[in-house]
């Protein structure tokens, strides 16, 4: 199932090119859409039968008459992981992969959605895209090993990782605003069956520059779902993105950056430069 957020805050199941609100089925909150999120995860083996069953009578509209949202709005925390492709190893001119490095934090606060804007801080450093396989904790897991990853994983979405090249630590060069485009939904683990063999691709305009499959990454989703929470508790809601292929480069004012991954979807996101500056 393809959960989206759209509009002002209302909640959908995506089939084809069809949005069916289904705001009102699961009395989704709108003023509060993480935690009604979080809600809807925790909730979700029980709701799904209803949503099978009371779909028909819910409101549809085009997904290209609408306006999509973050699909996770508000997470706890953001748990990303450096250099966890070999070539992407090879290109930043690197000893350390993701095995000695651990993780990374980035600011909630940089989230976005499809279609909105990422706003570059500087016009004298380089700012690049990175494209990403997330995923979305289900329920709450600590000390999680790899088999069981799976469990506590409810969806995946794919995620920029927009980052300032330099000498600053990671979690400053990635969490401006705007930093952390995600989209364009949530895609139900069952739908997406092995997020570790997916195909993924980035272009900035018409070029492509990001061309990879998920079944290169050293550490694949569970593993790294299986370091995060040997180290801290994973809460409901909170996302875990898995690193960049190879293909990193330069973004700049008037770009149009586009993702697509495979089973999970495409979303395009446009580059300015912050006001002011």
């Amino acid at each position: 199932m393809k959960i989206a957020l759209f509009n002002e805050n209302r909640v959908g199941i995506v089939e084809g090119s069809d949005v069916i609100d289904i705001t009102e089925l699961t009395k989704w909150n709108t003023e509060e859409p993480q935690s009604s999120l979080v809600k809807l995860m925790g909730e979700f083996d029980a709701l799904r039968p209803q949503i099978e069953a009371g779909r028909g009578a819910c409101p549809v509209y085009s997904v290209s008459d609408v306006t999509l949202r973050a699909p996770v709005p508000n997470p706890s925390k953001i748990v990303a992981a450096p250099i966890n492709y070999i070539l992407h190893k090879q290109e930043m001119n690197t000893a350390l992969t993701v095995d000695a490095l651990g993780f990374f934090l980035k600011s909630p606060s940089s989230i976005i959605g499809p279609d909105q804007t990422v706003l570059l801080p500087f016009k004298d450093r380089r700012v690049d895209h990175e494209a990403e396989i997330a995923f979305v904790v289900g329920k709450e897991a600590k000390d999680v090993k790899a088999e069981d990853a799976s469990k506590y994983i409810f969806g995946y979405l794919a995620l920029m990782d927009i980052t300032v090249r330099g000498k600053e630590d990671r979690p400053w060069r990635k969490s401006f605003d705007t930093f952390t485009p995600i989209g364009p939904w949530i895609v139900t683990g069952d739908e997406v069956e092995n997020p570790n063999n997916l195909q993924m691709n980035l272009w900035v305009n018409d070029e492509i520059r990001q061309s990879a499959n998920t079944e290169d990454l050293i550490y694949d989703c569970f593993k790294f779902f299986e370091a995060a929470s040997s180290v801290m508790t994973l809460l409901p809601g909170d996302i875990v993105t898995t690193g960049t292929p190879e293909g990193v480069a330069p973004i700049t004012k008037g770009d149009t950056v586009r993702i697509n991954i495979e089973r999970i979807g495409e979303f395009s996101v446009q580059v300015d430069y912050k006001p002011g500056i």
